[in-house]
């Protein structure tokens, strides 16, 4: 593999992101969820990789944490990619279909 193709053994969730921010800042899971008007249980799961962060909930934790919005869509995106590539069958599913696509 070449150098610049190299993967993260594990892709960073932007939950973790969001996590070492509130600890620098002293804040609890439930203070931010009760500050940006989400549940405790939704915001608990982002920050624990089992749920994605969409673009309205970057905004709001933009708003509440000065995170920009944008980086953790694209940590997002760019974990979802790193997940997907990482799925063998998934991938042997796209070397199937660049094959049929080659001869067309």
């Amino acid at each position: 593999m070449i150098a610049n193709n190299l993967m993260p053994f594990e892709p960073t969730h932007p939950g973790e992101l969001i996590k070492d921010e509130l600890e620098a800042n002293h804040l609890t899971q439930a203070k931010l969820a009760e500050n940006i008007g989400v549940s405790p249980s939704l915001l608990n799961e982002i920050i624990k990789g089992k749920r994605g962060v969409n673009t309205e909930m970057a905004l709001l934790i933009e708003a509440a944490l000065d995170i920009p919005a944008d980086l953790l869509i694209n940590l997002q995106n760019a974990y979802n990619m790193q997940v997907a590539k990482s799925d063998i069958s998934f991938m042997q599913r796209l070397a199937s279909i660049r094959n049929i696509a080659s001869v067309l």
